[in-house]
């Protein structure tokens, strides 16, 4: 069988991420929101995470600003405030793992993902890093990404999604994608495979970590 992690990046987005909810609701499939810092401020915004976390959703951390891969910039301040910002604006919601998961551009796993310094500041704050193994580009490419992801997931034992609840981006197709999982007999989980998993509570874990800190 199967098995997919499902999460989403980028939000809480109103408009969208309550009706993303809905769906997962009625399927009965609980996922992962890696939410953005800002956005937490927005109107609506932290009332959005709460909601998924009332509905049994993990929380996790994707930086304050989503601006830049952390390990563009090597500043150490740069990099406490866009983990550590948008932390304490998770506050309660947070899982007892302390998710955090770096900004990607476009799902590319390499060493601009993470700083030296984000690197200790993780470490420090006992954070589990996770990362993606299949980003079939939803906010890009609303015609391929259901397929691309298919094919992602046909070719793993577990796949954990990335795609997003902003405007114009999974939600559209997002009922008919899970369709199309059921259909195929998977097993929708929360938890992480090793495979994409940098650190879990602090510690590294041997493999990805030495393949993404610049």
């Amino acid at each position: 069988m199967k098995r997919v992690t499902l999460t989403f990046d980028n939000g809480p987005t109103a408009g969208v991420t309550e009706q993303v909810l809905a769906v997962l609701l009625a399927r009965k499939i609980r996922a992962g929101f890696f939410v953005v810092g800002e956005r937490l401020e927005r109107p609506d915004g932290w009332e959005l995470a709460r909601k998924a976390h009332s509905e049994g959703h993990w929380i996790g951390n994707h930086t304050f600003t989503h601006s830049a891969p952390l390990g563009e910039k090597t500043d150490p301040e740069y990099a406490r405030l866009e983990i550590e910002k948008t932390q304490n604006l998770i506050g309660e919601l947070a899982h007892v793992e302390k998710f955090f998961r770096p900004m990607g551009r476009g799902g590319v796993i390499g060493p601009h993902l993470l700083s030296h310094a984000a690197l200790r500041v993780l470490q420090v704050g006992k954070y589990s890093c996770v990362l993606w193994s299949s980003v079939p580009g939803d906010w890009k490419d609303q015609d391929g990404w259901v397929q691309r992801c298919v094919m992602d997931i046909e070719e793993k034992d577990w796949t954990v999604v990335a795609i997003h609840d902003v405007e114009n981006a999974a939600l559209p197709r997002l009922d008919e994608f899970l369709g199309r999982l059921d259909g195929m007999g998977v097993e929708f989980r929360q938890d992480f495979p090793e495979d994409v998993v940098v650190m879990r509570r602090g510690v590294m874990v041997p493999g990805i970590s030495t393949r993404i800190v610049s």
